[in-house]
């Protein structure tokens, strides 16, 4: 899954993906390392990171983490990547088609800057073994992909954002 967090101002997309009894954590498409964590109170648990196992306390406020390990404290901001792209405002014009499930990417029809007409397909994607085509919700030129052929989203994620021809 994809996540974005902002420490001291700067983004960090990252992505989790379920891993034996933690996770793999992945920057693009490097792993770079395996983590579990384990929560023991309301405010303290062991983080481990590639075999390592260090105490961890943490307040959760909000979207804000704050750790304090191995004598320093820091403060992670979670940025959900789904809420920009859902968020933008109808006066843009923008059109959207959004994930119905959660699931995986298994191809992309389309490339950024092709015209499509409502109801083309524009990729296929694949949760609990069943596939299904996403389509354009009308005619359209494709903006932007969101998401990677492999790739996981999360239920109403936006998948692809197209403009309306003319505009």
């Amino acid at each position: 899954m994809k996540h974005c967090f902002e420490v001291n101002g700067v983004e960090y997309p990252v992505w989790l993906v379920r891993h034996e009894d933690g996770y793999r954590l992945r920057l693009e498409n490097e792993v770079i390392a395996s983590l579990r964590f384990s929560r023991q109170t309301e405010r303290r648990g062991t983080l481990t990171i590639a075999g390592e196992s260090e105490p961890v306390r943490f307040v959760v406020d909000g979207e804000t983490v704050h750790l304090h390990m191995r004598g320093l404290a820091r403060s992670l901001r979670y940025r959900d990547p789904m809420r920009a792209p859902a968020s933008a405002s109808p006066e843009t014009n923008q059109l959207m088609a959004r994930a119905p499930i959660p699931g995986m990417v298994l191809t992309i029809n389309i490339v950024p800057g092709q015209s499509v007409a409502g109801g083309a397909a524009l990729m296929t994607i694949e949760s609990m073994k069943l596939e299904t085509i996403i389509r354009a919700p009308k005619h359209g030129v494709v903006s932007r992909i969101h998401f990677k052929e492999g790739e996981s989203f999360e239920r109403d994620a936006v998948l692809v954002s197209l403009v309306e021809e003319g505009i």
